[in-house]
């Protein structure tokens, strides 16, 4: 059954499954993990891990990059993007949030995550950002 995709990306870019987990619905992409995580969770390796287990297996070794989708409130250990650093697929993860507070929690973010990451007001600019600076074939 083909899927819906809820993001504004051009057409060519084609959803391929969404996982819905007790803290998060993960949207997967060719090459690109979309999360969004509920209202008032907390986020942490310990929290996460079994859903970052299961996103790898389905996104598998190709390289990939993640948009944390900040449409909601939520909490995050931001010490735990140093065990996001190690996954070598990720390329570089680009955080989209509206939200006066993103700027100052992506600084923060940025000084445990040693791959490129970045700041967008909308889910469009970020998507963009990733196509750009991570060169992905598309079969």
């Amino acid at each position: 059954m083909k899927q819906t995709s809820p993001h504004n990306f051009p057409p060519e870019e084609k959803l391929k499954h969404i996982l819905k987990t007790n803290i998060a619905d993960i949207y997967f992409y060719d090459n690109l993990i979309v999360v969004e995580a509920y209202e008032g969770v907390t986020l942490s390796y310990k929290t996460g891990f079994q859903v970052l287990a299961r996103a790898l297996k389905h996104i598998g070794k190709k390289p990939f990059f993640y948009i944390a989708h900040r449409v909601n409130s939520y909490s995050i250990n931001p010490t735990d993007f140093k065990h996001l650093s190690k996954i070598p697929t990720l390329k570089g993860i680009a955080i989209a949030s509206p939200l006066e507070s993103g700027e100052k929690n992506a600084e923060l973010e940025k000084t445990f995550f040693k791959k490129p990451i970045e700041l967008f007001e909308s889910i469009e600019e970020a998507y963009q950002w990733g196509m750009m600076n991570f060169i992905f074939t598309k079969k």
